[in-house]
């Protein structure tokens, strides 16, 4: 699928493959610090070749991963979304987005959110489930604008959140 951000920047969002290993190291590589630390919740410089294999071969059916490249430039990765389901409560996966610095609050995460809760509902996932820190704020939004009902929880310093997924 290809769409347009709010600044006009187009992007292509498809499933991530295993040969976008390159893609996501460059990607991480061109993360601001405070970014990576807002996706990981502690400092990720690089990711190790076994995390690389995790986050990039993907069955899209328990373990969803979607990439948005530049429409214009497919090799610059501009944002990856992705869910896992939770192997003891099948109806939840936890869920995470990032997108790169240039296009943060340019609606890049929340088509990400939207395609991944899509693609949740038609798996029989209903409910998301994330890890993030309270300064986080656009997480927040995210998961308020793909949800109708939304869970809070500040344990241990960071926020535990629940979403159902909207119909």
């Amino acid at each position: 699928m290809t769409t347009r951000l709010h600044d006009g920047t187009r992007v292509r969002i498809r499933p991530i493959r295993p040969s976008d290993a390159a893609l996501l190291s460059a990607g991480l590589a061109r993360l601001s610090p405070e970014s990576a630390r807002r996706r990981f919740l502690a400092p990720k410089p690089r990711f190790s070749r076994s995390e690389l294999r995790y986050l990039t071969e993907v069955d899209q059916i328990d373990h969803v991963a979607l990439v948005a490249v530049l429409a214009d430039r497919p090799h610059v990765l501009v944002g990856v979304g992705r869910w896992v389901r939770d192997q003891e409560h099948r109806e939840a996966a936890e869920v995470a987005v990032v997108v790169a610095d240039p296009l943060q609050g340019q609606g890049l995460g929340r088509i990400l959110g939207r395609a991944l809760a899509d693609a949740a509902r038609a798996r029989g996932v209903t409910r998301f489930t994330a890890t993030m820190l309270p300064e986080n704020v656009r997480a927040q939004r995210l998961f308020a604008g793909i949800s109708d009902h939304l869970e809070t929880a500040l344990r241990g310093g960071v926020y535990e959140l629940s979403a159902a997924l909207a119909a």
